[in-house]
C-alpha cells in the first residue's frame, strides 16, 4: 500500500530521520512531528492512515495524545501504533489499554518495518 500518508510523532530527530528515510524509500509519503501538539495539527490538515506514536513525548506522553484522539470520531479509522525504547514489562497492554493498535520496542527492526506498517494498512484499524 505505497503511497498512504504515515505521521511519525517523535521527538528524537535521528529517529525521525531514520523512520523518514525508510518509510519514504518504500514509498509512503511521510509527515513528521516532535510533539502531540505538533501531530495534532497535521492530523486536522492532512488526511493520515497510519501514526508511529513515540510514547515518551514532551508535554503530553503519547498514550494520553493516543487516548484523546480515541475520543474524537474523526480519528476512530487511524491505527496508531506505539513506539517506545523504554520497553518494561506491561507496557505493550497500557499501550493498547490507551488505544493503539500494536506496539514496536525500540530499536526497531528497520528491515521488517515497511511489512509491518504494510500488514497494518491492509488490515485497517481493528477495534476492540
Amino acid at each position: 500500500m505505497t503511497g498512504e500518508s504515515i505521521l511519525v510523532v517523535d521527538d528524537t530527530l535521528v529517529n525521525l530521520k531514520l523512520l523518514m528515510a525508510i518509510l519514504n524509500a518504500s514509498g509512503y509519503r511521510v509527515h513528521t512531528a516532535t510533539s502531540a501538539d505538533e501531530a495534532l495539527v497535521i492530523l486536522k490538515n492532512e488526511r493520515l492512515r497510519l501514526v508511529l506514536m513515540d510514547i515518551q513525548l514532551p508535554g503530553v506522553d503519547g498514550l494520553t495524545f493516543t487516548e484523546s484522539l480515541r475520543r474524537d470520531p474523526a480519528f476512530e479509522d487511524l491505527i496508531i501504533i506505539a513506539v517506545t525504547s523504554f520497553a518494561m514489562k506491561g507496557d505493550r497492554e497500557k499501550a493498547l489499554a490507551a488505544g493503539c493498535d500494536d506496539y514496536l520496542s525500540k530499536p526497531i527492526d528497520t528491515r521488517a518495518l515497511p511489512g509491518f506498517i504494510a500488514d497494518h494498512l491492509a488490515a485497517g484499524r481493528r477495534r476492540s
